[in-house]
């Protein structure tokens, strides 16, 4: 019996008669989608996140109304007209006017804007002297970290509602005087938290890398250590700004704030208050702003802590 020829040749087993049954080694690294700043990733979870969407919806509209609302009406917040006092709301008056006349759609939009304004200017100087004197107290560290401790230590102690009322007895009640009076303790939370995430990272190896490319203490601090705690810089701010919109209402309805004509929040609150038998519309309407601000702020913060730091998420 002869032999049997073979089927195919050497030269006859071509490649395209084979299929890889794995994957390809040269297609491991190929990218699948495009790549994405820090962000974009962030902004994208954010977005998954509906609670944190619908409130910075509710923001963005109060804030517009804020810029634009005092002058959709027609009236000034401190126009008085007693002809039409305690006017309930109306074509005319939308949210009605309070015990001098006054338009009180065009009073609670403006206040909205200053307790906005007291409130993000005493986040925003928060920010700049907690990260400043957390981030240098941190760097520094050994005797000269002990006694900035110390300085904060004697700032948590006295209690923060003394040393605001005080400066206000002592000077003229107004903006700057409740910015400044926030201000004076109200850093010091974010000096602290600033503090703690430095100290975990000024040892680690990209920090040691650029100390050893000559970088002095304040690029590093610039360039590598705020950026790295970004994060729990914005979340800490964005519930700093409910938290003094609070405290700014809480003064000027114990009439430690803001004086009329002026108005703000807690102004309008306290009006409210007053006249709440008879006309509740003049409570309702800047309770329900003011409480649509600090809720909002509150899910906003947390969702951007979930957005920004994953492994902070429940």
């Amino acid at each position: 019996m002869k032999n049997a020829e073979p089927l195919l040749n050497e030269e006859e087993l071509l490649d395209d008669l084979f299929e890889i049954a794995g994957r390809r080694t040269e297609d491991s690294e190929n990218i699948n989608r495009p790549p994405l700043s820090a962000f974009k990733d962030s902004w994208m979870r954010l977005k998954k996140n509906k609670g944190a969407v619908i409130s910075l919806i509710v923001l963005s509209v109060i804030l517009l109304l804020a810029i634009f609302g005092p002058y959709m009406s027609g009236y000034k917040y401190y126009e008085t007209d007693y002809s039409v006092a305690y006017q309930p709301p109306s074509g005319e008056h939308w949210l009605g006017t309070d015990k001098f006349g006054r338009d009180q759609w065009t009073r609670i939009w403006e206040g909205t804007r200053i307790s906005l304004y007291i409130a993000v200017l005493a986040a925003f100087l928060d920010l700049l002297i907690g990260v400043t004197y957390g981030a240098v107290s941190a760097m520094l560290g050994g005797k000269v970290d002990n006694a900035m401790q110390r300085v904060i230590e004697i700032l948590v102690g006295i209690p923060n509602l003394i040393i605001i009322i005080l400066l206000i007895m002592l000077m003229k009640p107004g903006i700057f005087t409740i910015t400044v009076a926030m201000v004076i303790t109200g850093w010091v939370n974010m000096a602290r938290l600033v503090r703690a995430q430095i100290f975990k990272l000024k040892e680690q190896e990209f920090v040691l890398a650029a100390r050893s490319l000559g970088s002095t203490n304040k690029r590093l601090i610039l360039h590598h250590l705020v950026p790295n705690v970004m994060g729990l810089i914005v979340i800490n701010m964005m519930f700093t700004i409910p938290s003094a919109i609070f405290t700014e209402a809480f003064l000027s309805f114990i009439g430690l704030g803001l004086q009329e004509p002026l108005a703000s929040l807690g102004v309008l609150i306290n009006d409210g208050f007053q006249g709440m038998r008879n006309h509740f519309y003049l409570l309702l309407y800047p309770a329900i702003v003011i409480v649509g601000i600090m809720v909002s702020f509150n899910i906003l913060a947390d969702g951007l802590r979930d957005a920004l730091d994953p492994k902070m998420r429940k």
